[in-house]
């Protein structure tokens, strides 16, 4: 004998549970139903937003109207392109094929920001070394060889310390010129230079100090820049 509830309604049907996935403002839980007004609703909100959105770029003009509405020029020739320090000039080619891929204004800034910041100080810094590398050899072949050029330099090394102030020596030490200025020192002879420089103004030395201090003479090694430097102690410390 099968097992009757009295108390069961045969004509009460179960509640409807929301569908999976559905989200809780598309639902009515007192009626078990979707809510289709609002599901429409939303839908027709979308479309319009979509519809007032920028097209794939599936052909030449929406590839250029993407472009143009995220800040690319419609030439290369357009960026306009600051660099720091003036240590370099834009490169019309490097822009024409950055254009070609699509890089905007601010991405070609960032490029020749980079190249300041990181790959410039590091081909300077080559430079330096390839430079001092060349002058080392010039002077060992000044003063007939290795050996010779190790005994000069350490009479040179010795004189300039006894004679010269550290920051003045330094700067003399970085250039062939420089060298060649402080043998001519060291042949006229300490008696000469103490002469030299008591007819002098103090002002003189300190102002070629100052010339040492500047880029041109430490980092760019500007040749004529050198030149005049160099020429200024030959008169302080070699007439």
């Amino acid at each position: 004998m099968s097992d009757v509830n009295l108390l069961e309604n045969p004509s009460e049907e179960p509640t409807k549970a929301k569908p999976e996935g559905l989200p809780e403002k598309f639902w009515n839980a007192e009626t078990g139903e979707i809510r289709v007004d609002a599901l429409l609703q939303s839908y027709l909100e979308l479309e319009k937003k979509l519809s007032g959105s920028l097209p794939m770029p599936d052909n030449d003009d929406n590839k250029a109207r993407v472009l143009k509405a995220i800040g690319v020029p419609d030439t290369a020739e357009n960026y306009s392109v600051e660099i720091k320090g003036g240590l370099f000039d834009p490169d019309p080619e490097v822009n024409q094929r950055l254009h070609a891929k699509g890089f905007t204004q601010d991405q070609l800034q960032e490029v020749y920001d980079l190249a300041a910041e990181r790959l410039v100080p590091t081909i300077l810094d080559l430079a330096a070394e390839f430079q001092a590398d060349r002058e080392m050899q010039r002077l060992i072949e000044a003063f007939g060889g290795p050996e010779k050029w190790v005994e000069v330099s350490r009479q040179l090394l010795a004189f300039g310390r006894k004679n010269l102030s550290t920051e003045v020596l330094q700067g003399l030490s970085a250039s062939y010129e420089g060298v060649m200025a402080l043998y001519n020192m060291m042949k006229g002879g300490e008696d000469k230079m103490q002469v030299a420089g008591e007819t002098l103004l103090p002002t003189e030395e300190k102002d070629l100090q100052q010339m040492m201090r500047d880029p041109k003479y430490w980092r760019d090694r500007d040749p004529a820049f050198i030149s005049k430097v160099t020429e200024g102690f030959r008169k302080l410390y070699s007439e």
